[in-house]
C-alpha cells in the first residue's frame, strides 16, 4: 500500500490535506444525505450510500487513493448525466482526484497503518 503514496506530508502541507479531506467529506455527506432524504430510485440511493462511505474514508484518511478515485469517477459521471449543480460535481471530482494523487497526509489512518516507521537499534553493549 505504501507505493500508492509519494509521502505522508506533515506540518502545514499536512494541515492543508486535512482541510481538503474534511471539505470533500462534508460536501459528499451533505449532498448524499439530502439525496437520500428526497426518496430517490434505488440506483441513485446506492450511489449516494457509496459516496457517504467514500466521504467518510476520505475524512479519516483511510484507503485515500481508492476513495478519492471512486469519488472522482462518480462525480464526473454525475457531471455529464445530471443537469443541476455541475460546478459542484466538477469541484468535488477535482478534490477527490487531488487527494488520490497527493495522499492522506501524516495525520490519517493510512499514515498510522502504512506510513514510514522509524526503527531504533538496540543500545550497544560495552
Amino acid at each position: 500500500m505504501r507505493r500508492l503514496y509519494s509521502t505522508f506530508a506533515g506540518g502545514w502541507p499536512g494541515f492543508g490535506l486535512i482541510l481538503l479531506r474534511l471539505t470533500a467529506g462534508i460536501v459528499l455527506a451533505y449532498g448524499a444525505i439530502t439525496t437520500l432524504l428526497s426518496g430517490p430510485p434505488v440506483p441513485r440511493a446506492i450511489v449516494s450510500l457509496l459516496l457517504i462511505i467514500a466521504g467518510f474514508f476520505l475524512t479519516i484518511g483511510l484507503c485515500t487513493p481508492i476513495a478519492g478515485m471512486l469519488v472522482a469517477l462518480v462525480e464526473i459521471y454525475r457531471f455529464f448525466t445530471l443537469p443541476a449543480d455541475r460546478m459542484v460535481y466538477f469541484l468535488v471530482a477535482s478534490l477527490g482526484a487531488a487527494l488520490a494523487m497527493l495522499g492522506p497526509g501524516s495525520r490519517s489512518v493510512d499514515a498510522r497503518l502504512f506510513g514510514w516507521k522509524r526503527i531504533e537499534p538496540p543500545p550497544r553493549k560495552r
